[in-house]
């Protein structure tokens, strides 16, 4: 355990994750379709859906995602950060962009958390301002008793009215924990 900080209690089994990340994955796959139209799967490869990751903590979710979603699909990754300290997060700064150009394209942000709804809010700025066809965005946790900024969500897997601090599944505390296959609240004290 990082600096004697334990586990709390398990908040999400991994059972319920994977049953509600299969069932995420349908949802996109039927809205996806639903934009595309009745086009045979060798036209859908010519507009295959963008899905962008923001990172790192996405990994895990992103992975078991794109495996559910029965479209052609690519993924890239983002990386945003903030620059402040502890008490105050400063300016977001994208420290790794996407590779193509994505002017046209249908995108589909995958993130792992939501929390203030600063850095999703940035990155969905950002992207609109490329021109996409369309942008959707699907998040594994919507946790809302920090939200500083409205969000648009398409998809959710869970919203969590608790504010407590999630490890497990991708999330972390120091870097540590992300390989937990379950979402835990960890203890603070």
């Amino acid at each position: 355990m990082a600096q004697g900080k334990g586990l709390k209690k398990i908040l999400l089994s991994e059972e319920e994750i994977r049953r509600r990340v299969a069932e995420l994955g349908a949802q996109i796959t039927k809205d996806y379709r639903a934009l595309v139209g009745q086009a045979s799967w060798e036209k859908q490869l010519a507009r295959p859906l963008l899905v962008v990751g923001l990172l790192r903590g996405v990994v895990i979710f992103l992975a078991d995602l794109v495996r559910t979603i029965d479209v052609p699909l690519r993924y890239d990754f983002m990386t945003v950060s903030s620059y402040g300290n502890a008490d105050s997060p400063g300016e977001l700064l994208l420290l790794k962009d996407l590779v193509d150009p994505i002017q046209g394209q249908d995108i589909l942000i995958v993130e792992d958390i939501v929390d203030t709804g600063q850095t999703l809010s940035y990155v969905q700025r950002t992207l609109k301002a490329r021109k996409p066809r369309s942008l959707r965005t699907c998040c594994l946790i919507d946790k809302t008793p920090r939200r500083e900024v409205e969000v648009q969500l398409d998809y959710v897997g869970f919203r969590l009215e608790e504010n407590e601090f999630l490890v497990g599944y991708g999330l972390d505390y120091a870097g540590l924990y992300r390989n937990l296959p379950y979402i835990a609240a960890l203890e603070t004290r």
